[in-house]
Formats: structure tokens, sequence, C-alpha cells
């Protein structure tokens, strides 16, 4: 069995979800893993990952305004402020998402449906470099 590993810094453009599957396919690829298993693993407690809807932008764009509705940037709702209005609330997102994703792989692709994305969901207002861990293990071509 192998195991491959890579280290991805995505550049955010503040609180948006960027999709990350082009990158993580080019690991895949690099790999030569034939059959396994892809898993990612974002290393910051503000961002978090989700595979989701790839084909129409609005079901992004309602599960950012759901999430803003259900974890308000509000001041006096948290104790935790040190790092601004924006940090608690990121905090609380992510952990109501996730910080890994587990993709299988067969024939050397991963084995996504065909409208699901690979998706970093920076939770922060203003930009960041996030890194990613890219983990692949299984049997070779």
């Amino acid at each position: 069995m192998k195991h491959h590993q890579i280290a991805l810094k995505i550049r955010t453009t503040g609180k948006s979800l960027h999709k990350i599957t082009n990158q993580v396919e080019q690991a895949v690829a690099q790999s030569s893993v034939n059959t396994g298993l892809c898993t990612i693993f974002v290393r910051h407690t503000s961002a978090s990952l989700v595979i989701q809807e790839n084909a129409d932008p609005d079901v992004l764009r309602d599960l950012e305004n759901f999430f803003a509705q259900l974890v308000p940037e509000d001041s006096m709702r948290y104790i935790h402020s040190a790092e601004g209005p924006d940090d608690m609330p990121a905090h609380i997102r992510s952990a109501l998402t996730h910080t890994s994703e587990h993709i299988p792989i067969s024939g050397g692709r991963l084995v996504l449906g065909t409208w699901q994305g690979i998706y970093l969901w920076e939770h922060r207002q203003r930009s960041h470099y996030r890194e990613l861990i890219v983990h692949i293990n299984g049997e070779q071509h």
C-alpha cells in the first residue's frame, strides 16, 4: 500500500467558499494511487471543508446566508473576542461543518458525484492563507 501526502496552501479572499476540487484531483493524479482513499484536512479552527453542489452557485450563496443567520457576528453574544467580532462565529461555523473529508479513489480518480465539488470554507472576513493536508493511500496502478 502506498501513502502520498502533500500540503496545499490556499489563499482565501475573505468569507466565502473556495472550490479546491482541481487541486485535490491533481494530488491524486500525482500519487499514482489507483484504488484507495483521499483524506483532506484543514489545519485551522476558523475555516472548514465541505463537499457540496458544484453546478448552481445559488446553493453556495444560500449556505453562506443560512450560516450567517444561524451564527451571527454579534460581539454581545460571545465571550471570546480577542481576534475581532468575526472570530468566535468562525470557530462555531467550523465546529458545525468539517475539518476533514474522506473521498474514495477508484480508477485513479476521486469518486465524487456528478454535482459534487470540494470547497474550503473561509469563515473569517479578511483573506488568509490556509494550509490543507492531502493524504492519499491505496494501491498503485
